[in-house]
């Protein structure tokens, strides 16, 4: 099984691929300083893997690594994940 993470920056979305199948993704909207993570989705036969909450990390760990912004977690799951993940709300305030 080969899983591959990517930024789709033309689609405004991070993905998760199992074997060339989309499995996960995260879309945003870039709106001036805020990156706002809208919208989450797992295919229903793939859920109950992680596979959401690999996507945000990596989503996070880009936007972090790539951006000055700062994160909007405006997705429900995005918020559930950075309440399991405290040690980056640094990403939820604006950076220099």
């Amino acid at each position: 099984m080969t899983t591959v993470l990517v930024h789709e920056p033309d689609a405004s979305r991070y993905a998760l691929y199992i074997d060339g199948e989309l499995a996960a993704l995260a879309d945003y909207v870039v709106q001036g300083d805020m990156v706002s993570f809208n919208h989450t989705f797992t295919d229903p036969r793939r859920r109950g893997q992680g596979l959401a909450g690999r996507v945000v990390e990596f989503a996070m760990d880009d936007v972090e690594a790539t951006s000055a912004r700062a994160v909007s977690p405006d997705c429900w799951y995005v918020a559930k994940w950075f309440g399991k993940h405290p040690e980056r709300t640094n990403l939820l305030r604006l950076r220099s």
